[in-house]
């Protein structure tokens, strides 16, 4: 519990850690920023030991550059090993991870290479509550621009529930802080908690929506890649969260008519 230290915010530029530092500092709370445009990268260790002085909780918001399996791993096994080291030298008494609901089914891709950053997390000399959040609201404009070609947009056949990447964030401040029902489930011993929207969503429906809400014309259709070996989790429901998992509005539908230009 946190109890009046700072909270230090890996990948706080990120789409998520920019959200979680707004909340943090709308609550009056001390936050150290870390990213590389501070000066503070998490994989070589540059500026790290200063930032993390001080610090009693750590959110870590970080991705890599990559979503490819590998440069992924690499990524998160860098950053997870140096804020592990360093921030048990500091001090820090809790570490909130963000990760992925279903992402310990997958068995290749960016899905692979979370489930190594959360072993990596979870065996570190510092307490980790892994956060698994369903795919952002925000996420669906970049698929839809992943999967664009030839004036019509390819898009996996996925089930999810959607989530705002501003409710996750709240979460995990909460548990930073110590408050809420998600803090008291941290608290109770749960390493790993799943934050999800309110309803179940069809990503191809969410795009479909997106689009008519830009006045965009244009031909968006569910497909099926059979070079993945993991496809089958999409449509069949493995990325939806379980009984327990902290369900949280908006929906998608009412996010993006709280959107004023289009943007998060």
């Amino acid at each position: 519990m946190n109890r009046g230290g700072k909270i230090a915010v890996a990948g706080a530029t990120g789409r998520v850690g920019r959200h979680v530092v707004d909340v943090l500092e709308e609550q009056a709370h001390e936050v150290v920023a870390i990213s590389r445009s501070a000066g503070v990268d998490v994989v070589n260790g540059e500026g790290l030991a200063d930032a993390l002085s001080g610090v009693e909780s750590l959110v870590d918001a970080s991705s890599g550059a990559s979503p490819e399996e590998q440069a992924a791993t690499d990524f998160f096994t860098a950053a997870t090993r140096n804020l592990q080291e360093l921030g048990s030298r500091a001090g820090v008494r809790r570490i909130i991870v963000v990760s992925i609901i279903g992402t310990d089914r997958f068995t290749a891709g960016y899905g692979a290479a979370k489930q190594a950053h959360e072993r990596a997390m979870l065996a570190g000399p510092i307490p980790a509550t892994i956060v698994r959040a369903a795919q952002f609201h925000e996420f669906v404009s970049t698929l839809m621009e992943w999967g664009r070609q030839e004036g019509a947009i390819y898009l996996p056949k996925m089930r999810t529930q959607l989530v705002a990447a501003r409710t996750v964030a709240e979460t995990l401040a909460d548990i930073a802080t110590g408050r809420g029902p998600a803090a008291a489930r941290g608290a109770n011993g749960m390493p790993i908690l799943e934050i999800a929207g309110p309803r179940e969503e069809n990503l191809v429906e969410a795009a479909r929506m997106l689009a008519a809400h830009r006045g965009e014309q244009v031909r968006i259709e569910g497909v099926s890649n059979p070079d993945d070996p993991d496809r089958a989790l999409y449509e069949s429901g493995a990325l939806l969260p379980g009984p327990d998992a902290i369900l949280a509005g908006p929906t998608f539908e009412q996010w993006l008519r709280g959107q004023i230009d289009g943007n998060s």
